[in-house]
């Protein structure tokens, strides 16, 4: 079967001339229908900038987004119009309007992609706002009348309003409490479920990637470095950049050891990227062959499910 996503040496770039910043780097990877793949990263990595470029919501340098068979590259944004209502996106911050009533947001959604009138599209409001647990009469109310949880389950309950296919949810708990980010990962793995949905989840939390996702991609100054299922990047990880984000996260139990593996060195500028391997010059396994090419991703499994760009990886 095909995959609903397929990314094919993606690129964008900010910036001109000598202050061109490539933000995506070559980007390949693939997700499958109704699949969660988590995106991790140290900040700046290009998590971000990859998730608007798959919406087309920021402009690409190069590349091909094939989306359920159809190139989103080749289209201008007359032909993007009707994909939007199978792609959608779940902010870090919601940015409701402040002067909108709950109601009038989803209302608002509705109406510009022509769906539900009258009394069907108050039922289709009360149904989204029960779905992400919310109450039919909060539609009566304004932003500054939620707390932090329920405006992320109004953002959520945004993105679900045209029934999309595929939802790029980027940092969407980084704002929030602690437990109430327990209850939105249910929420989304409850929604991805009963809803058959497709997820991009773009997070620097580890344990919550863990949790929610069903394979892990890990980038770095706008490249892929590896790309995992989640059981074997965590306890197998064969990337030194990868091992060295795992090995910086926090452990809640003080008696178990933490893995031995760190950065060295600064990250370097982006105006001005190593040769070869973006990550030698942190890399505690550098040698002088990793100056003079990019390594590809490649994989390091008897199937294509665990890929590494690394010339000498850490193999198990």
């Amino acid at each position: 079967m095909k995959p609903l996503l397929q990314l094919d040496n993606l690129s964008v770039v900010f910036g001109q001339d000598k202050h061109q910043v490539y933000a995506v780097n070559q980007v390949s990877l693939h997700i499958k229908q109704g699949e969660t793949l988590g995106l991790v990263g140290e900040s700046g990595s290009g998590k971000s900038s990859l998730g608007r470029a798959i919406l087309r919501l920021i402009d690409l340098r190069s590349g091909r987004i094939e989306f359920n068979g159809t190139d989103l590259a080749e289209l201008n944004a007359r032909q993007m119009r009707p994909l939007r209502r199978q792609m959608q996106m779940i902010f870090q911050d919601p940015s409701l309007n402040p002067r909108q009533r709950a109601g009038q947001m989803l209302a608002e959604v509705l109406n510009v992609h022509g769906l539900h009138t009258g009394v069907a599209r108050a039922k289709r409001i009360a149904e989204l706002l029960i779905r992400v647990g919310l109450r039919a009469d909060h539609a009566s109310r304004f932003p500054h009348e939620f707390s932090g949880g329920q405006k992320q389950r109004l953002g959520i309950a945004r993105a679900l309003a045209v029934e999309p296919r595929f939802i790029v949810a980027d940092e969407p708990l980084s704002a929030l409490d602690v437990s109430i980010q327990a209850q939105i990962v249910n929420l989304l793995i409850g929604l991805k479920n009963d809803l058959d949905l497709t997820l991009l989840f773009i997070s620097h939390d580890l344990d919550v990637v863990e949790y929610l996702c069903d394979r892990v991609a890990v980038m770095y100054l706008g490249r892929i470095m590896e790309i995992a299922p989640t059981a074997t990047l965590f306890t197998n990880p064969a990337h030194p950049y990868t091992q060295a984000l795992l090995a910086a996260a926090p452990i809640p139990d003080p008696k178990q050891i933490a893995p031995q593996s760190k950065l060295y060195g600064e990250l370097p500028s982006p105006l001005n990227l190593p040769s070869g391997c973006v990550f030698r010059t942190r890399c505690p396994r550098a040698q002088a062959s990793c100056a003079l090419q990019v390594p590809p991703l490649q994989n390091v499994s008897h199937g294509d499910q665990h890929s590494v760009a690394c010339l000498f990886p850490n193999i198990p």
